[in-house]
């Protein structure tokens, strides 16, 4: 009768353990486990990127993140849009001709956009990667001509772009600002980092 009271302590006390083993295993587990899943940033670093652009009022910008670089959407006013027109003479590359960031064919134009009213650039200058700032008020200001008619200014070494990205001549910046692949799913949504359909 003592021998089957130890074999029953002793059965409870191997199924305690046991069970205890196993949660301590599962717990181990699960978290090891979890690292192969890729994390939503690894997900985007490659990927195509969809970005509501519904609530961009005209003059603003809204900056999103694909494959590691910040990517500019802005919706240019009608006024930015006029003053792109007679700028040629003034810039590096107005027709988007150097191959050192290729220009995809639908923005091979004055607006540099598939949608004039929609800039979609890379914002990191191509001088040295500095993220150049925003300048879209017009006139006068310090670091740039008394006749700007608004763009962005690399703050590192002085290299100005229009409101199309195009770089101005006699700058660091040996090229324009990126125009990445894009393409629109609707009026409203902007897919970043594809520009053909499946």
């Amino acid at each position: 009768m003592s021998d089957q009271q130890v074999d029953q302590g002793k059965r409870t006390w191997l199924i305690a353990t046991g069970c205890a083993g196993a949660v301590g295993g599962v717990a181990t587990a699960v978290p090891f486990v979890s690292t192969f899943t890729p994390s939503e940033r690894a997900k985007a670093a490659g990927a195509a990127v969809e970005v509501d652009i519904s609530a961009l009022k005209p003059g603003e910008k809204l900056t999103v993140e694909w494959r590691g670089k910040p990517v500019w959407v802005v919706r240019r006013t009608p006024e930015q849009l006029a003053a792109l027109k007679g700028l040629d003479p003034q810039l590096a590359d107005p027709a988007s001709d150097r191959t050192a960031y290729p220009t995809p064919d639908y923005a091979k134009n004055e607006t540099r956009a598939r949608k004039p009213e929609y800039l979609v650039v890379v914002g990191i200058c191509s001088h040295l990667g500095c993220s150049p700032s925003d300048k879209f008020q017009t006139g006068a200001q310090p670091s740039l001509p008394d006749d700007w008619h608004g763009g962005f200014l690399c703050p590192c070494h002085g290299s100005t772009f229009d409101m199309a990205g195009r770089v101005f001549k006699n700058k660091p910046a040996p090229d324009n600002l990126e125009v990445p692949p894009h393409m629109y799913l609707s009026d409203t949504k902007l897919l970043i980092g594809e520009d053909k359909q499946a």
